[in-house]
Order: structure tokens, then C-alpha cells, then sequence
């Protein structure tokens, strides 16, 4: 077996879930990522805790959806709940030969999906848990590498000095702990406030992500007010979405238009309530994901760039024992911001980056 992949495993379950002994553990993953199951599958035993296995199927998946009538379904399988309820972690592997499979299930479908197995998700993230990305062929594809090329990306991005990153990302977090307003500006077509006054920022070194390599905060949802041009593409449902432009008023998006699959986006928003209400800013601060690749598992976290999240709020981002709420919905949905040239970052009226620069870099 290719030794980065017992390394990847490694980083997984010692530092991602910190896996102990007498845990049950689910690993969700698809047949193309095999090589890593088989690597999991030998540290939980050796470590003497239990797995789960949950195959995955992306025609399985399309099948079903383009099939279902949502008006039959109240809630997600009562067999899968009492699953996730009674684990103690779970890994997701992401892992795709054909990333739009679901490329042609109705965009109103998904939507009602997300809100049928929200249950799930709310149950899911009450547990240790991380998701994480074997590089497979489709997802080579969709960076535009070979999958030689493309495996040394996800191992050199997943198998980095997390402490040092941690460290690094400390400093935004000590920016953004107590702060009330952010601003950010990029270009002439993105100017947006909120504010994240009593929020905790998180630093994501890869505990929950893999790879890790953010800050992220979550805003008062009725504070965003402004305009923002999602200047990267998105890949959702199975479609590439292009130029998303949101304009906020009270926190709630009251204009929206998408140069690419704007029927994916208006479907999206259309979701629930919380679904037009930002849930994240989240802030790129690896610098070893330097491309971007049609993966916002990766990139959200390159370098130069901000990306807020349509809908629900993390909860680690909302402290217990205070009066801010965050947002609530069946969706949280990624989209970025280049921040590398003609933009800042200010954080109560001080200029904290500039042209991707860090003042603490400076």
C-alpha cells in the first residue's frame, strides 16, 4: 500500500477524532477509496475500538432522488438515526470518478432532500467527527491534474505540521476573539459588514476537516448588510455555479444572481428561511492549497481568499452560556471571495489583511 496512505490514516485517527479504545466508529466512504478503508479499518482494531462501514453510491444517490415524491417522507430513516446517535465518532471520505453524477436530479429535489435528512446532519456533528478527501480519479479530473499530480496535492495538504499551522492560524483567532464589526471589501463589486460581536472565531487545524487550514467565525445573521460577489466557482448538486452575486439587507439575502446554473442557486435559497442568512465567514489561511480545485473541501482553506457560508451556523462558533443565536438551516453552503489583489479584511475599522497579506505576516 502506498505509504501516504498510511500516513493520511495516521493523521485521521490520532490527531482528527483522537480515537480511544472501546469507540464506535462510522466510516462512510465509496468503493473507489478502498486503500484508505483498509488503512482505517487496521488502526481501529489495533487500537481496540469498533467500526462501522457505510458504503457510498453516487448513482445510488441520483437513483433515489430523481425517483423520491418529498411529500412521503418526514424525517430521515429512523434505522440511520439511532446509528449516528449511538456512535462516538465518524469519518466521511469524499471520493468521486464522476463529481456530477447528481448533475441532472432537480435542483428543488436536493433542496427537499437536505431538509428530509437534516436530523441527521444536527446529529452527526454532535459527534467527534471529521471529513476528508481520497484523491480520486473524478476529483483529478475536476482540478485539471493527473491523478499522479493530484495525489501529491490531497497527501502534501493532509499530512502538513498541523501544530505549526495552529499556530499560525492563533493569530487571526486572537484578531476576531472580542470583536464586533468585519468588513470586507474586494474590488468595486464586493463591500459587506457584519457583525460577529459575542461569536467564538475556531481555528481549523484540521479536527474536523482534513485538511484544516481556517478561521472561521459566524456572523449576528441580521447584521450582514452589503453586496458580494462570489468571484470563485461552485460545484453544488452536481453543478459548476458561477459569479454568485448576493446583495443583504437586515441579514437576509433580497437580491440574487448566478452567471452559471442560477436555477441551483434560487433552489438553494429557497430552502428554508435560514437559507438566505449568512452562517459562516470563514477566512483561507493555508498556503499550501495554492490552486484551486473544484473541491471546497480544499478550497475554502487557500490562502488569499474569505469564504461565507449560506445557512447553518457551526455550532462550535456559538458560546453556551450566552444571549447570540446563530443561524439555523438543512443547508451550509460555502462559496468564496479572491482576496489576493485590490481587497482587505478590516475588523472593528482596522485593517487586519491586505492584498492576501496578514498584518502579522508583515
Amino acid at each position: 500500500m502506498d505509504p501516504r496512505v498510511e500516513d493520511h490514516a495516521d493523521v485521521i485517527v490520532d490527531h482528527s477524532i483522537d480515537l480511544q479504545a472501546g469507540d464506535e466508529v462510522l466510516i462512510s466512504a465509496p468503493a473507489v477509496a478502498e486503500d484508505l478503508i483498509v488503512a482505517l479499518e487496521a488502526r481501529i482494531a489495533e487500537r481496540g475500538a469498533h467500526s462501522v462501514a457505510l458504503g457510498g453510491s453516487a448513482r445510488g444517490q441520483r437513483a433515489f432522488k430523481r425517483a423520491m415524491d418529498p411529500e412521503d417522507y418526514d424525517g430521515p430513516p429512523a434505522s440511520l438515526m439511532a446509528m449516528v446517535e449511538e456512535i462516538d465518532a465518524a469519518i466521511g471520505v469524499r471520493a468521486s470518478t464522476n463529481t456530477h453524477e447528481t448533475g441532472d436530479v432537480a435542483p428543488e429535489k436536493n433542496a427537499a432532500y437536505a431538509q428530509i435528512m437534516k436530523p441527521v446532519q444536527e446529529a452527526y456533528t454532535d459527534k467527534r467527527w471529521v471529513a476528508t478527501q481520497y484523491p480520486a480519479s473524478g476529483n483529478a479530473q475536476d482540478a485539471e491534474m493527473s491523478t499522479e499530480a493530484y495525489e501529491e496535492f490531497v497527501y502534501d495538504a493532509v499530512t502538513k505540521d498541523w501544530d505549526e499551522q495552529r499556530e499560525f492560524q492563533a493569530n487571526m483567532v486572537e484578531i476576531l476573539d472580542g470583536a464586533d464589526e468585519v468588513r470586507i471589501v474586494s474590488g468595486d463589486t464586493t463591500d459587506v459588514t457584519m457583525s460577529v460581536a459575542g461569536m467564538n472565531p475556531v481555528n481549523d487545524y484540521a479536527e474536523k476537516n482534513l485538511p484544516g487550514g481556517e478561521v472561521f467565525t459566524a456572523p449576528i445573521p441580521d447584521s450582514v448588510e452589503g453586496e458580494v460577489l462570489f468571484d470563485m466557482p461552485l460545484m453544488a448538486q452536481g453543478r459548476e455555479v458561477e459569479n454568485v452575486r448576493l446583495v443583504f439587507e437586515g441579514g437576509e439575502v433580497v437580491e440574487s444572481a448566478a452567471a452559471k446554473n442560477e436555477d441551483v442557486l434560487a433552489a438553494m435559497l429557497d430552502t428554508d428561511p435560514g437559507a438566505r442568512r449568512l452562517g459562516e465567514l470563514g477566512i483561507g489561511m493555508n498556503r499550501d492549497i495554492d490552486r484551486f480545485t473544484y473541491n471546497m473541501l480544499f478550497d475554502e482553506k487557500m490562502g488569499d481568499t474569505v469564504h461565507m457560508a449560506l445557512g447553518r451556523t457551526i455550532e462550535e462558533n456559538v458560546p453556551d452560556d450566552s444571549d447570540v443565536e446563530g443561524n439555523d438551516s438543512a443547508v451550509h453552503t460555502d462559496m468564496i471571495v479572491d482576496m489576493s489583489e485590490d481587497s482587505y479584511i478590516e475588523v472593528d475599522g482596522e485593517r487586519v489583511q491586505e492584498d492576501g497579506t496578514f498584518r502579522f505576516e508583515e
